[in-house]
């Protein structure tokens, strides 16, 4: 049985040996604890974020640990993917929002989408709400996710919920990201926010299934 504080800890730690040692020990265990690897993958990012947020790591161990995560959701595809593969693919719109840069969150969720069967159309990093409407017109979308780590993004994803419905288009929208909560979700007008990637996969599944 695999110590997922252990691994929670290494990530924190950024110690690429033992997180990747004790995920594969996870997948040679035949994979069913892989949601549980991921939360404490989760956990040891909230760690590195909060070293960030007190000057012990500086923006390159954020990159780096964002390439840890990556790498994690690849030891770990195969057992994260559930349900059959068979039909088509729930096509989708992940982006981070106008005036906000970064993408380390964005690019694991679009990871562990696309393992869970999605079709996720990655719009980039300070995507303008007039894009996200365009593309949800033209590609029928009925899933829109939007990613922001500054408290800035907030306005944005307000405008971009806005924006969708002033179009008339019948979409749900999940909001990620550092300063979402559920009062922001609330004041923005999103249906559903989630801070761990795997909230937003369980969610984006259920509203696949429901469509």
């Amino acid at each position: 049985m695999v110590d997922f504080e252990a691994l929670a800890e290494a990530m924190g730690e950024l110690d690429e040996d033992t997180v990747n040692e004790l995920l594969e020990q996870v997948m040679a265990e035949g994979g069913e604890d892989a949601p549980k690897a991921m939360e404490a993958c989760q956990k040891g990012m909230d760690t590195v974020g909060k070293l960030f947020e007190e000057g012990e790591y500086f923006v390159g161990d954020l990159i780096y640990a964002g390439e840890l995560m990556t790498g994690a959701v690849k030891i770990l595809k195969d057992a994260l993917v559930s349900g059959s593969d068979s039909g088509p693919k729930t096509r989708m719109i992940l982006c981070t929002v106008k005036n906000d840069l970064h993408d380390i969150g964005k690019n694991i969720v679009k990871s562990m989408l696309e393992a869970n069967g999605f079709d996720v159309l990655d719009l980039g990093i300070d995507v303008p709400a007039e894009k996200i409407v365009e593309t949800a017109k033209a590609e029928g979308i009925k899933i829109v996710a939007l990613s922001g780590v500054l408290t800035l993004a907030l306005d944005s994803m307000k405008a971009t919920v806005e924006a969708l419905k002033a179009a008339g288009l019948d979409v749900k929208v999940i909001i990620g990201g550092a300063p979402v909560n559920a009062e922001a979700c609330a004041n923005i007008g999103a249906d559903e926010w989630a801070h761990s990637p795997q909230k937003t996969v369980d969610t984006c599944k259920n509203w696949a299934a429901e469509a």
